[in-house]
């Protein structure tokens, strides 16, 4: 048998170095989300493979890893079904489990209830830049609150965590799922075949507008009807003030205004209406928002208003808005800009010749815990035969040689 020491593909080892600063960025993230009053929730990362299929996470559930039935519920299935075989799933997402959660829990949760939730999730997608199978997920949401003070709460939240990183170079991208529908219905495109042509244009930037045309023309719609669309979609190009020209409710409109004018008002950022945003999963209801960063093709996180999902556990509507960060891109931008974790930490490393005696011994490590008392750094260690490259080494790694 030949064993594999590389990752399986699409996953990751980290090394000391690499896990300081994921470390680390998890503990600016949850002090900033703690002062906003979100409490730490977690979630299994396997799920019921009736949640994770509800034809409500988009493309992400062409992509689950599936997990079979066990023993004998597996020999009694249907060998020529797939999914009678299978009973659960990991999760692709920290919405579906958080949804679960808060249905199965309310009644011991404060109300609104604001969760941060961090995990791993997974996707059996190809991997590239800043897209793996195993990836770190970091979810702020606020469920119970049905004014836009929810919106305002998590964007400010995110600018003010990417902030204190000294994340530069990133702007928010604004948009309203109803503003997106009223525009395929100014166009006289069937809104059946809404989430379909939305799909499409979500590829914009990645294949450009005449690769789009093209492909809406496939929906079987009519040239002219697709120009049209498109064409509007082009004009209210960062133009809120434009979609009043459209048969929507002026409360749409100023909803958005407020929501953009609040995070200002409290954070400097760069926010931006873009109607070509569209977010792809099924769940969301209204406002919809996403973070893009200077040197990323694709979004460093993103979120929006989602008031159906849980409803669908309980059988009554709950309001609910998230934010997640796309916590893997966070990372590789940081280190692609040589962002270096601070450390104050004095380190002291105590070299044990194999000569030292008992008493020898024992009178370093009392020292050396004594110092760690006082939040100090210190490890001991036997002082090795090539002692000039493992003192070189130590102090690379900042530690002072005693």
């Amino acid at each position: 048998m030949n064993y594999i020491k590389t990752p399986t593909k699409g996953m990751r080892d980290f090394l000391p170095k690499e896990m300081e600063l994921r470390e680390y960025v998890l503990k600016i993230m949850k002090e900033t989300y703690e002062n906003f009053g979100f409490e730490m929730i977690g979630t299994p990362s396997v799920e019921h493979i009736e949640n994770l299929t509800s034809n409500q996470g988009g493309e992400n559930e062409k992509l689950i890893f599936k997990i079979l039935k066990r023993g004998e519920k597996l020999e009694n299935s249907d060998k020529n079904n797939l999914d009678s075989l299978v009973d659960s799933g990991l999760r692709y997402d920290l919405t579906v489990p958080l949804a679960r959660l808060y249905s199965n829990n309310m009644q011991n949760l404060s109300f609104p209830f604001r969760a941060f939730q961090t995990g791993y999730s997974y996707r059996a997608e190809r991997p590239q830049k800043g897209r793996y199978r195993e990836l770190m997920q970091c979810d702020l949401d606020i469920i119970g609150e049905k004014t836009n003070l929810a919106e305002i709460d998590l964007i400010t939240a995110v600018i003010t965590f990417l902030q204190k990183l000294d994340f530069k170079g990133f702007k928010i991208k604004i948009n309203d799922r109803r503003i997106l529908k009223a525009i395929i219905e100014y166009a006289d495109i069937p809104v059946d075949i809404m989430d379909k042509v939305l799909i499409i244009l979500d590829k914009l930037d990645k294949i450009g507008i005449d690769n789009v045309k093209e492909e809406l023309m496939e929906l079987n719609i009519n040239e002219d009807k697709v120009l049209k669309y498109l064409d509007k979609v082009n004009i209210l190009n960062n133009n809120l003030e434009l979609c009043k020209d459209l048969r929507l409710e002026e409360e749409i409109i100023n909803n958005l205004e407020e929501i953009i004018d609040c995070v200002l008002d409290n954070v400097k950022a760069e926010i931006i209406f873009d109607p070509t945003l569209v977010r792809g999963m099924g769940y969301y209801t209204g406002p919809i928002f996403e973070i893009e960063a200077e040197g990323l093709e694709s979004a460093i996180g993103g979120g929006g208003r989602y008031d159906n999902m849980i409803g669908n556990y309980l059988k009554d509507s709950i309001p609910a808005c998230g934010f997640s960060v796309g916590f893997e891109r966070l990372v590789l931008l940081l280190e692609e800009r040589g962002f270096k974790v601070p450390n104050n930490k004095e380190k002291y490393c105590y070299l044990i010749d194999k000569n030292m005696s008992k008493e020898e011994k024992q009178g370093i490590i009392k020292l050396a815990n004594e110092k760690r008392k006082n939040n100090i750094i210190v490890k001991i260690v036997m002082k090795s035969k090539n002692f000039k490259f493992q003192k070189k080494s130590l102090e690379k790694e900042g530690y002072k040689i005693v």
